[in-house]
């Protein structure tokens, strides 16, 4: 710096001095000289003197940003319930900006990631519990989860998305039998329960656990009916059987009939 200085006043010097040879040719007398020399002096500070109020001004500007970046940590660091926020002091101003600033990204960055992959837990969420007819995990949306709560998160969509298989392999292998019993007792569905069994979309049973147990009970429903509508049968075979020794049918005529 001391050799630029030096410099900076020795190119002053010699533009002076030329400046002053010039006007000794034009024949510019003495006294106008030391007015234009004035005036250079003049334009020369005034120049200085901008030069230096856009240094204090970019000073200002890097502390005012100093500033707000520590105020901003200081809220990050307590929405993404990080340990309190400590200033750095190392470093130059610049420096010290610089890495404040690239701090804040980063960690805008993560507080956009969380929040981004909420939104995408919850609409998956919805799916299911709209499936399974059972109530949301408790969060707070407008919160920025931590790390935790979005493990915690994960793990009980994973729970769910588990049970919405589980029900979903329940629902068709009941159904299933559901409808080979239905043909079997020659029965069409009456209420609109058997109805939603029936149809043939999968996909729109709600798999409740009520819907679960009332599929449940259907199905044992048509098996006692079932299981009746053969003991009938088994006890009028035994009738029918009786009346033909009474009636003394030859075995013949009774294979015909059976």
């Amino acid at each position: 710096s001391e050799i630029l200085a030096a410099e900076t006043v020795s190119c002053l010097n010699r533009a002076m001095v030329v400046l002053q040879d010039i006007w000794d040719e034009i024949g510019i007398p003495e006294k106008q000289q030391l007015e234009r020399t004035e005036a250079v002096k003049k334009h020369i500070e005034s120049l200085l003197d901008m030069m230096i109020s856009e240094e204090k001004n970019l000073k200002e500007y890097l502390l005012n940003s100093i500033a707000t970046c520590q105020k901003e940590l200081d809220t990050l660091h307590r929405e993404l319930q990080l340990a309190p926020f400590e200033a750095v002091e190392q470093g130059t101003i610049l420096q010290i900006e610089k890495d404040l600033r690239a701090r804040v990204q980063v960690l805008l960055k993560q507080k956009r990631d969380r929040k981004q992959e909420l939104e995408s837990l919850q609409e998956r969420e919805r799916d299911l519990c709209d499936i399974l007819c059972t109530a949301p995990f408790h969060i707070d949306s407008d919160a920025v989860p931590s790390l935790e709560d979005l493990d915690r998160y994960r793990r009980h969509l994973a729970s769910l998305s588990a049970e919405k298989e589980q029900r979903q392999e329940q629902f068709v292998s009941t159904k299933q039998q559901i409808i080979l019993l239905m043909e079997e007792l020659d029965r069409s569905p009456d209420t609109s329960f058997e109805q939603d069994v029936m149809c043939k979309d999968d996909e729109a049973f709600c798999l409740s656990e009520d819907n679960i147990a009332a599929l449940r009970t259907l199905l044992q429903q048509l098996e006692a009916q079932r299981s009746q509508n053969e003991a009938a049968c088994t006890e009028l075979r035994s009738r029918i059987a009786l009346l033909w020794e009474r009636l003394q049918v030859p075995v013949e005529e009774r294979e015909s009939s059976a």
